[in-house]
């Protein structure tokens, strides 16, 4: 019966109109992913009416296939202008750009549509293999297993911080302070929102990671003396990457690639998380730790090869469960209700001809994005080629058009505005703004999980103990803590000359 069905969504995948289909939507949504501020939640909610038209399996298919362009498009924006495309891109920043700088522009851009090939080949399988199984794993997630994925989430602010582990537990703090304004999720009492409407719903993620990252880089380009500034003018070294290049990342695309899948399943979570969880580990992984941040590869491939591999990851709970894993994912999850088909667990059986058409889909749409990625990505080059000061009106420009397409709203343009003030500042003052995005990003599903979990142990703090996947998780956050100070990142140090000196 199973692969009676995926052979029937094979044949129906590999037709003319739904491989256009495809190939349109994975193009359409490199270009939203490349443009700061347009989210591939905002192009697929856009395109819903259009599929009106379209049989529900290639209407279906295109709007995932947005869903994967989108996630490797914004990388694209992140490495050559700091700027990142899409909120799963933050993280591709921290490496991605300091390469650009440093004249390897076409390698930065090639890791980053290889890892995200890969990421999302084996979200792919995953997908199309034991998607069932993974679904029931999802249930299993209530209130006290997404606090302590929360509590492990926060324990990347430690490597995150460079210089400074105080400045970073600062950034991290106020992270979770604005992740705190709205209407308190269980008693419903406002929270900080200073008796202003606006923000009884809280702090939009989106408008606050594009003042962050946006504003103070347009603010940077028009300080710079025009004369003295080294610009990327062209793509000189290989975009497509030699064997002996892509052969070491390959644990990491699919270390990166494996969480990816599993916190896109978690409902609630999605790229802009995986891609620091996978920028973590790719860091407590390395031997080389302080090169990360200054335009590492592995710092690069990781982010790229997760959020990819969030795109299969979110849409099992989505198609077997009736439980969106992402934003993206809930308009899908509209799209398919619009066309008539209720998600969950008969949705495999009763629609098996849309639902295994969808999962071919996707494995299909990382090929055309590789395909499509190499052409539109030597095309993003002549951004680099505009003055300074027109890149900055421009990146505000985009900034003030995004932020306001959201929710149609002025005041949101202005809280954009005001998170950039910020995020200039702490640059200035050498705080990091990463682990204020990983506050923010994991403050709400932080505070919700508590205050769920201990009404359910009627205020007992041993329910997060007791619980045994929240006590391995728990666990894992605290070892993470442990290798992330001072003291742990010094003995290792002593340890690794100390082996060189005994070992010549």
């Amino acid at each position: 019966m199973i692969v009676d069905n995926i052979l029937l969504g094979l044949s129906s995948v590999f037709t003319g109109y739904n491989m256009l289909a495809v190939a349109a939507g994975t193009g359409l949504g490199l270009v939203v992913g490349a443009m700061p501020g347009l989210s591939a939640t905002m192009a697929i909610a856009l395109l819903v009416p259009v599929t009106f038209v379209m049989p529900p399996e290639t209407g279906i298919s295109m709007l995932a296939s947005i869903y994967m362009g989108a996630m490797y498009g914004g990388s694209i924006a992140a490495i050559l202008v700091r700027t990142p495309g899409t909120p799963a891109a933050a993280a591709t920043i921290m490496d991605g750009y300091p390469m650009a700088q440093k004249g390897e522009a076409g390698r930065a851009l090639g890791i980053s549509l290889t890892a995200s090939f890969f990421g999302g080949l084996i979200s792919s399988v995953f997908l199309l293999t034991i998607a069932p199984v993974l679904g029931g794993i999802a249930v299993m997630f209530g209130p006290v297993e997404l606090f302590s994925v929360a509590v492990l989430g926060m324990t990347i602010i430690g490597s995150l911080s460079q210089g400074s582990a105080i400045k970073g537990l600062l950034a991290g703090a106020i992270g979770l302070l604005f992740s705190t304004v709205g209407m308190d999720s269980i008693t419903g009492i406002p929270r900080f929102t200073l008796g202003n409407i606006n923000l009884f719903s809280g702090i939009p993620f989106t408008v606050a990671l594009i003042g962050l990252f946006s504003i103070p880089q347009a603010i940077r380009l028009i300080e710079r003396d025009e004369g003295a500034v080294e610009r990327i003018n062209s793509i000189t070294d290989r975009i497509l990457l030699p064997w002996k290049e892509i052969r070491p990342l390959i644990p990491t695309f699919i270390r990166s690639g494996l969480i990816g899948v599993f916190t896109g399943i978690i409902p609630g979570t999605g790229g802009d998380t995986a891609c620091w969880f996978a920028y973590n580990e790719a860091k407590r992984f390395s031997d080389d730790k302080e090169s990360f941040g200054k335009g590492n590869p592995y710092g690069l491939a990781a982010p790229e090869a997760a959020n990819n591999a969030v795109v299969g990851g979110a849409l099992i709970p989505t198609i077997s469960l009736g439980i969106p894993g992402s934003s993206s994912t809930a308009v899908l999850l509209g799209g398919l209700m619009i066309h008539g088909i209720m998600p969950g667990p008969t949705l495999m059986t009763e629609y098996a001809g849309v639902t295994y058409t969808l999962l071919w889909a996707i494995l299909l749409s990382n090929f055309f994005m590789l395909a499509e990625g190499i052409v539109f990505t030597k095309a993003c080059i002549f951004v680099t080629r505009i003055s300074n000061r027109i890149l900055s009106v421009a990146i505000v420009v985009l900034c003030v058009i995004g932020s306001f397409a959201i929710n149609n709203s002025f005041f949101e343009v202005g809280l954009m505005f005001a998170f950039g003030i910020l995020g200039y500042f702490m640059d200035k003052l050498k705080i990091p703004v990463a682990p204020l995005v990983v506050g923010l990003i994991l403050g709400r599903m932080l505070d919700v999980s508590l205050h769920q979990s201990l009404l359910m142990s009627q205020g007992s703090w041993m329910i997060f103990l007791t619980n045994p996947i929240s006590a391995v998780l728990l666990t894992i956050a605290f070892f993470s803590l442990i290798q992330s100070t001072p003291m742990y990142t010094r003995w290792r140090t002593s340890r690794k000359k100390s082996r060189e000196k005994n070992n010549p």
